[in-house]
C-alpha cells in the first residue's frame, strides 16, 4: 500500500493511539485491557482459557494494543494465556504488554518451600519474577514492567539500579510503579535522574468517581515527573451501579463482587454519588445499540446469521469511564470484565464529551477531602498569600485529549 493513500479508519476508537507519557513515546490504546480475569486458575465467574482468548481477540480486533496483567494474576495463567494467544495470532510486536513483580508468582507449586525471596521489591524477587513472566509470555522482552508495591524496606537505590539493568539488557523497555506513596516515587525518580538510571514513566493506582484519592498527590506528582497514569477500578469493582440494579441483585440473591470488600452493597455516600451520576447520564441521554451498529466482527461471539442481539448500554457506566479519561492529559483506564459484549459497550465511553460543567457536577458529588497543607494552600494555582498582593494570570494546565469526531 502506498504511504500516500488515505488511511482507513480504525475499527473502533481503541485504534486511535496516544503517547503513554511525556517520558515514554510508545503509543497505546486509550483504554487498556485488564488481565486479572484472563486465565483459568481463579474462580472469577465464567472465565476459562477459551473465554479469555475470545476477550483478547475482541480487544485486538477492535484496535486495542495495550494489555495489563501481573505475575500472580490467576496464579500465572493470565500471563500464560496472553502468551499463547500472541503466539497464535503472531502479533507480539504489535502489542504493548505490561506486567508487574513483587507478589509471589508460584502459587500452587509444592516444590518451593522457602518463598521469602520470591516476593517483595528486592533484586532477587525482581529477577525471578521477570524470568517467569518472559517464559509464560513466550517473549524476549516486556514493554512495561511495574513494581507492584513497596515492601517497606528495599531502598530506592537498590530497586532503581536493578530495574535500570533490566532496561539496559533489553528485557524491559519502560518502567512503571504501582501503589507507591508519591514521596517514594519522587525520591526514586530523583535518584534515577541524578545517577543516569532509567526512571519510572507511569504510575498505576486505583481511581474512580467513588475513589478520587489520586488527585491529591499522585496525579500532581505524575504531572511534575512527566509520568502517565494508569487507573484500575474505574467502575469501583462493580459498586458504580444504579439503585434499580442494586435492588434487582438484592431481590434475586445474586449479590455483587466481594473480592476486595465483603460488603458488596453500596454505602450511603456511594449511593449519593451514583444517584448524581445517573442524573447526569439521563441528561446526556441513554441509548441502546443494536449489534449491527457496532463495527466489530461478530463471528467471535458465535452468533448465527439469523440471531439478532440487542445490547442495551446505559450511559451511566460510560459516563463514569469518560469522567476518568478527563482527569489528566496522560490517563489510561483499565477495562476489566469477562464478557465480550461488556467490553464493546465500554468502548462507547470514548465517544462521550463531558463539558467543564459536567466535570464540576461530578466532582461535587464526591469532593476531595484535603489534608494539610492542601487544606490551606489548595492543590493548584497561586495560594491566597500570593494573590492577596498581586493580580496574577496563571498558566493553565494541559487539557486531556477530547473524543475524536472523525471515526
Amino acid at each position: 500500500m502506498s504511504p500516500l493513500q488515505p488511511l482507513a479508519p480504525p475499527p473502533t476508537k481503541l485504534g486511535r493511539y496516544r503517547q503513554l507519557s511525556p517520558r515514554a513515546a510508545i503509543h497505546v490504546s486509550p483504554l487498556s485491557l485488564g488481565g486479572m480475569s484472563l486465565g483459568d486458575k481463579w474462580d472469577l465467574g465464567e472465565m476459562n482459557k477459551e473465554s479469555s482468548i475470545k476477550l483478547l481477540d475482541a480487544y485486538y480486533d477492535a484496535g486495542g494494543n495495550f494489555i495489563d496483567t501481573a505475575n500472580f494474576y490467576q496464579d500465572g495463567s493470565s500471563e500464560e494465556v496472553i502468551g499463547e494467544w500472541m503466539v497464535k495470532r503472531k502479533n507480539r510486536d504489535q502489542m504493548v504488554i505490561a506486567t508487574k513483580y513483587a507478589n509471589y508468582t508460584h502459587n500452587g507449586n509444592p516444590d518451593i518451600a522457602q518463598r521469602v525471596n520470591f516476593t517483595g521489591s528486592n533484586t532477587k524477587s525482581m529477577k525471578l519474577s521477570l524470568e517467569s513472566s518472559l517464559e509464560r509470555f513466550q517473549t524476549t522482552y516486556i514493554d512495561l514492567f511495574y513494581v507492584h508495591w513497596w515492601d517497606g524496606y528495599t531502598l530506592v537505590e537498590e530497586m532503581m539500579d536493578a530495574l535500570h539493568n533490566l532496561v539496559v539488557s533489553g528485557k524491559v523497555l519502560y518502567l512503571g510503579v504501582s501503589n507507591f506513596p508519591a514521596w517514594l516515587v519522587a525520591k526514586a525518580n530523583g535518584y534515577a535522574r541524578a545517577n543516569g538510571k532509567t526512571p519510572f514513566v507511569v504510575y498505576q493506582g486505583e481511581y474512580s468517581i467513588l475513589k478520587r484519592d489520586l488527585e491529591t498527590e499522585i496525579i500532581p506528582m505524575c504531572q511534575h515527573e512527566d509520568m502517565g497514569v494508569i487507573a484500575y477500578g474505574t467502575l469501583a469493582s462493580g459498586r458504580i451501579r444504579t439503585t434499580d440494579e442494586e435492588n434487582r441483585r438484592i431481590q434475586s440473591g445474586e449479590g455483587g463482587r466481594s473480592l476486595m470488600r465483603p460488603d458488596w452493597q453500596r454505602r450511603p455516600e456511594e449511593v449519593k454519588v451514583c444517584d448524581g451520576l445517573e442524573e447526569l447520564a439521563k441528561k446526556i441521554g441513554a441509548k441502546s445499540i443494536g449489534a449491527g451498529n457496532v463495527p466489530f466482527p461478530f463471528d467471535l461471539l458465535e452468533l448465527k446469521k439469523n440471531l439478532r442481539l440487542f445490547v442495551f448500554v446505559s450511559m451511566f457506566y460510560l459516563v463514569a469511564i469518560a469522567y476518568a479519561l478527563q482527569k489528566s492529559q496522560y490517563f489510561f483506564p483499565i477495562l476489566g470484565g469477562r464478557k465480550v459484549e461488556h467490553l464493546l459497550q465500554n468502548l462507547e465511553a470514548l465517544d462521550i464529551t463531558l463539558t467543564p460543567e459536567h466535570i464540576k457536577f461530578l466532582d461535587d458529588l464526591n469532593p476531595l477531602k484535603l489534608a494539610f497543607p492542601y487544606n490551606i494552600f489548595g492543590l493548584q494555582g497561586y495560594p491566597f498569600v500570593f494573590t492577596a498582593h498581586a493580580h496574577l494570570d496563571g498558566i493553565p494546565h494541559p487539557t486531556p485529549i477530547q473524543p475524536a469526531k472523525d471515526s
